[in-house]
């Protein structure tokens, strides 16, 4: 899958920038451009892997380079003022050479939640790629405006994408970390599931080609439901054939009835019932797609065909796919399952009534401030005259 990343935003950047630095590490070559908007000029200087032509500042006439501070329709409003901006750094994408548009957001603060639906509605209706959202949603503790700009931003979002892939904070946040610790965490969790989802297919010199490849259409057409989706990762560390360990003891032809199959039908099992980064209720699926990638001695068809129709009764879906992707130098197995078009998700569900309420708060908080103003700023008639 040949992506363009657009960073929006201060998470959207640093996203992106972990992104780079992943797909330098593993030879992908599946960013294909990575671009960083920010209305804050110190979130762009901090990056590291981004290009500096690439790293875009808007909204200087308004906010001197300093952010919009958690304002995310100011954040909407500099977007759409300064998209021209923006297309600069797009026209020196090689579209020719891409699948997809990634647009990556954290939707609780305000140029990432109000600037990303602005930029997905902008490139839908520039290009004819598919264009795809990564939005982050913020931990509960982290505030009700926070949480009220994101569920705005989710609403918006979801609309202008073609699908919106959904990482919750609040799912990931571990007690007694430090905030930086925190973040630097998420943020690797969140490249590592899709750097494997985005990457899988694709065939690097002297490695070898899986048996079932799934190339960019499969993840284009399970994504092309609309909706959001999710992401499952489960992964677990083998032994070569000939080591002293477990599987010293079979052989290759045992290994590979025995063992890969069971492990591998687990690891697919554990992806989707487990740590999504969004949670749901599996069964609202509507398409779905499973990439299993490790050793290539430690794949088989068998094993992936038997997750795949495991995935396919959990899910009640016919449109399950599934491959697998040979990776020479790890000691892992690992299995990614795309979970699109879900539907049941208690957290978005909840995201919104929490914001209603939070909506409702500060109108109610506003009105009785004006009130206390009023008779704090007594109006005595003649007594005492206003100076104009």
């Amino acid at each position: 899958m040949k992506l363009a990343m657009i960073g929006f935003g201060q998470a959207g950047g640093k996203i992106v920038d972990k992104f780079v630095e992943y797909d330098r590490g593993t030879g992908a070559n599946v960013v294909r451009s990575a671009i960083a908007v920010n209305t804050a000029k110190a979130d762009l200087a901090g990056l590291e892997h981004v290009p500096e032509r690439n790293r875009v500042l808007i909204g200087q006439a308004r906010v001197k380079g300093h952010g919009v501070g958690a304002d995310n329709e100011l954040g909407a409003e500099i977007a759409e003022e300064d998209i021209d901006e923006i297309q600069g750094a797009l026209d020196d994408v090689a579209v020719h050479e891409i699948d997809a548009f990634l647009v990556v957001a954290g939707m609780g603060g305000g140029t990432g939640s109000g600037g990303a639906p602005v930029l997905a509605s902008h490139l839908k209706r520039i290009y004819t790629e598919p264009v795809y959202g990564l939005g982050v949603l913020p931990a509960e503790d982290e505030g009700g405006i926070y949480t009220l700009n994101a569920a705005r931003s989710f609403k918006t979002f979801v609309d202008e994408v073609d699908n919106l892939l959904v990482f919750d904070n609040d799912a990931w946040r571990e007690t007694g970390e430090s905030v930086r610790g925190g973040y630097d965490r998420i943020n690797d969790e969140i490249v590592r599931r899709f750097g494997i989802l985005f990457s899988a297919g694709e065939v690097r010199e002297g490695e070898a080609v899986g048996e079932s490849v799934v190339d960019s259409s499969e993840i284009i057409n399970t994504l092309s439901c609309g909706g959001i989706s999710t992401v499952g990762y489960a992964t677990e560390e083998v032994e070569t054939a000939g080591g002293g360990g477990l599987l010293g003891r079979f052989s290759e032809d045992d290994l590979d009835a025995t063992e890969t199959t069971n492990r591998i039908t687990s690891l697919v099992r554990k992806a989707a019932l487990g740590r999504l980064t969004l949670p749901c209720e599996v069964r609202s699926t509507d398409r779905s797609l499973v990439v299993v990638s490790g050793p290539q001695d430690h794949l088989n068809r068998k094993g992936i065909e038997r997750g795949r129709q495991w995935l396919e009764n959990e899910t009640a879906s016919m449109e399950v796919r599934g491959g697998d992707y040979p990776l020479d130098d790890t000691d892992h197995v690992a299995a990614v399952t795309l979970l699109s078009g879900v539907t049941d998700v208690p957290r978005v569900e909840e995201l919104q009534d929490v914001a209603v309420e939070a909506q409702d708060n500060i109108a109610d908080i506003e009105d009785e401030s004006d009130e206390n103003l009023e008779s704090l700023i007594r109006d005595d008639g003649d007594e005492l005259e206003a100076l104009f």
